[in-house]
């Protein structure tokens, strides 16, 4: 059973119909047991870094990613979702993230011709051999929606990058942690890769 963590922050039914279509049963809640008892976990999210993270820590479920995670239990954080793993976020100055993971949620710089937020697809240049992206070709394509994006303090933890205006981290794996500042349940074969690859994880 893979638990789809419900808080509030919108985007879960897409990621429902996307692990439906592979075959997974998804549980979507906010009932610590049944995170608990998953054998994967998944965070989605779009919204505001600060209201997320009130909601969560509200509801206690940061209590509960972290014991999910201490547990080894695979876990999956998507846009937002890998957002709150991270310290910090320009978009709520003085609300805490998670700190699962060490780095900071910046702002994508202002520039001519760039429209923010970033919605579209982009390309993927892979790095440090992601577990995600196993059978997944260097320039894949995949979408994202976004104003703030990741700069992690640990270069090695980073398994995809793309470019929009910045140098944008986009995904992390950490022993049992896996993030995605896009979102794969949106992204078409490529990403139904991905999630898959993710359920995959033992």
């Amino acid at each position: 059973m893979i638990a789809v963590i419900d808080y509030d922050a919108g985007n879960i039914k897409s990621v429902e119909k996307a692990l439906d279509f592979l075959g997974q049963e998804a549980d979507v809640t906010g009932e610590k047991e049944k995170i608990l008892a998953a054998d994967h976990v998944i965070l989605p999210g779009v919204g505001a870094f600060g209201d997320a993270m009130e909601n969560l820590r509200s509801r206690g479920l940061d209590q509960v990613i972290y014991e999910v995670i201490r547990r080894g239990t695979p876990f999956l954080g998507i846009c937002l979702g890998l957002q709150l793993l991270f310290e910090r976020s320009d978009e709520a100055p003085g609300a805490e993230g998670l700190g699962v993971l060490k780095g900071e949620i910046l702002r994508i710089p202002e520039s001519d011709g760039l429209k923010i937020p970033h919605m579209g697809w982009n390309s993927l240049h892979l790095q440090n051999n992601g577990r995600l992206f196993r059978g997944v070709e260097e320039n894949a394509y995949v979408y994202f929606v976004h104003s703030y994006y990741l700069k992690a303090a640990d270069e090695s933890i980073v398994k995809a990058s793309t470019e929009y205006g910045t140098h944008i981290h986009a995904s992390v794996e950490k022993d049992n942690v896996f993030a995605c500042q896009f979102h794969p349940e949106k992204s078409s074969d490529v990403g139904l890769k991905i999630l898959k690859n993710f359920i995959e994880t033992v």
